[in-house]
């Protein structure tokens, strides 16, 4: 069954009818093609109107979309001879995060991705892509082996944060998030990340404080989700459009300030509409940004990443 977003409901009526006349058609000697086609017509001009103007609350529900392409999707697609990683050598294994090694167009790679799951069963054992402490600490592991071994780090960004639970805070989370972004910032290895759906606070920063910053269209980044600003900002959650209307979390808008390095364009209607064609442009946006920095030595790399989170807002006009 398709999912449609509130704000899709046209798309959804007119797709509706397309669905009774072809099931009428297969009832009956009635041949409806013609207005299927017109209908057809009308369903992806009524898309492009809405997707041409979506607001950020907008793109938030289409960055959530359950069908949206998540870690596990780009790696079957893009990474051959892919080896998966897991545990922490320390607590246990955090299925939120993905991390393994693997060859990304012939070159090889270490790869870490949150993943939010794509049924019920699948969301509750990665925990909706909120990951624990043991998950940072994975990832810090993760990018000390890509640093030993010399291979460009790629990370895929998808959570709405790391989890709050009382046990996640007692085994040190904000701390373990804290040695993730800094293992990050001190590597000597190109790093490229990418906002795939929704980057959500320090969660999202532990694996995207990288040399590259690159974000799908419709993604959103932020340092608080908008039903969090709103709760904190007027303690009414209810109010999380207004919020996310004013807090600049879309790529559009941190592309202007610096926070991000470029967008990578979606199909019409989303991700979640065509995923091999968006999984296939992020494959070729990290070749490209992976070629870009290969010139680069090692203290090249940590003083370029270093410039880049410097040099955030500065971009804005007076």
């Amino acid at each position: 069954m398709r999912t449609f977003l509130d704000f899709e409901k046209p798309v959804a009526d007119v797709i509706g009818k397309i669905e009774e006349l072809r099931a009428l058609g297969d009832s009956s000697t009635v041949d409806g093609g013609d207005e299927i086609t017109k209908l057809e017509d009308k369903a992806e001009r009524a898309l492009a109107e809405l997707y041409a103007k979506l607001s950020p609350w907008q793109k938030t529900a289409v960055a959530r979309h359950p069908d949206r392409p998540q870690t596990s999707n780009y790696v079957a697609r893009l990474l051959t001879d892919f080896s998966p990683l897991a545990g922490d050598r320390s607590y246990k294994e955090d299925a939120a995060i993905i991390a393994g090694v693997g060859r990304l167009g012939g070159r090889s790679v270490a790869l870490l991705g949150h993943e939010r799951g794509h049924d019920t069963e699948g969301r509750l054992k990665h925990n909706f892509g909120m990951a624990r402490p043991e998950g940072y600490r994975k990832a810090k592991r993760i990018m000390q082996l890509a640093e030993r071994f010399r291979l460009p780090l790629v990370t895929l960004v998808d959570t709405s944060g790391a989890y709050p639970g009382v046990g996640a805070e007692q085994r040190g989370q904000a701390e373990a998030i804290a040695r993730s972004t800094e293992q990050a910032l001190t590597l000597t290895v190109p790093s490229v990340a990418v906002v795939i759906g929704e980057g959500g606070s320090g969660g999202a920063l532990a694996l995207a404080a990288t040399n590259r910053v690159i974000m799908l269209e419709h993604a959103v980044y932020s340092v608080i989700s908008p039903e969090g600003a709103a709760s904190i900002l007027w303690r009414d959650a209810a109010r999380a459009q207004e919020a996310a209307a004013n807090m600049k979390i879309t790529a559009q808008d941190l592309l202007r300030l610096g926070v991000i390095d470029a967008i990578i364009d979606e199909p019409l209607g989303g991700a979640h509409r065509d995923p091999l064609a968006t999984i296939d442009r992020v494959g070729s946006a990290i070749s490209d940004a992976l070629d870009g920095l290969a010139p680069l030595d090692g203290a090249g790399l940590k003083k370029q990443r270093a410039e880049r989170f410097l040099a955030i807002g500065r971009t804005l006009d007076a």
